[in-house]
């Protein structure tokens, strides 16, 4: 955490984390003419701010992006907001929310976390339908080959064919599959019509995928989900604006490889779970 301080202490590299959470997945070039700062400082700065996680990087093709993550800022908030009063902690809770609201443009969902664990272990927790039972709440079946369907099941009913196809699969090292559509029991669960469902239904599909990397004595797992439509309601569902979603289910799976228990599912996350499995 010291690390995540430091990095925050500095207000150009604030700066870089405020142009990011109001448009992530910029280049370098992109960052330096926003903040009318030298290459060399923006680089230097995204160093600090790399080497606290609250930065993460993406290659698309010969173009290194970058992307803001809020994993450490939830933690330090997690772990100390609770322990002052509130006008004490404000400023540290101010920015907790605001690099939690993502601009509805954004189309891709970008989050990176530490697990102590090996690049095998986590591959069957991503892969196994008795690890992701415990920590997403459903099974995923599947030979993960690419072009094979992905299937979900949830408590004791059958397993359901979604359509999505597992569409890269490099054990242990890269993962991705497409997403599923909405389903009628979303439309129950959030209160949409019928016909707010159906417009919601012509959206294209995304795409979900998991980069594993070892680092040390544990592995950097970077989720990148991708391809929504600018405003999607499945975005803003999967980055955890309607409760849950990723930051929550990662944070169940870090804590079942390190600790071998599981965390207790919020109801959103649990919910929205659920009805994705039926």
């Amino acid at each position: 955490m010291d690390e995540v301080f430091k990095a925050l202490a500095d207000a150009s590299r604030r700066r870089l984390l405020d142009s990011l959470n109001a448009r992530n997945g910029q280049s370098l070039r992109e960052l330096c003419a926003g903040l009318d700062m030298a290459r060399q400082s923006v680089s230097k700065h995204l160093a600090v701010l790399a080497s606290a996680n609250l930065v993460t990087t993406v290659w698309r093709g010969r173009e290194k992006l970058h992307y803001l993550n809020a994993v450490p800022i939830n933690a330090i908030a997690d772990r100390w907001i609770h322990q002052y009063d509130r006008e004490r902690a404000s400023a540290l809770a101010d920015l907790k929310t605001a690099l939690e609201q993502t601009p509805m443009g954004n189309t891709e969902f970008v989050y990176t976390t530490y697990i102590s664990t090996t690049p095998e272990r986590l591959w069957q927790a991503l892969t196994d339908p008795a690890f992701t039972s415990r920590y997403w709440g459903a099974e995923l079946q599947s030979d993960w080959k690419v072009g094979s369907p992905v299937l979900w099941k949830e408590g004791a009913g059958e397993f359901k064919d979604l359509d999505q196809v597992v569409l890269e699969s490099e054990p242990p090292r890269r993962l991705s599959y497409s997403w599923h559509n909405y389903q009628p029991e979303h439309a129950e669960h959030f209160g949409w019509t019928d016909a707010e469902l159906a417009e919601l239904i012509k959206e294209k599909r995304s795409k979900v995928t998991f980069d594993i990397q070892p680092h040390g004595e544990s592995v950097r797992l970077t989720v990148i989900h991708d391809d929504f439509e600018p405003g999607s309601k499945m975005y803003q569902a999967l980055s955890g604006q309607l409760g849950g979603g990723w930051p929550e289910l990662l944070a169940g799976l870090k804590t079942l490889l390190e600790t071998g228990e599981t965390l207790p599912a919020g109801p959103d996350a649990a919910r929205w779970a659920e009805i994705s499995a039926r």
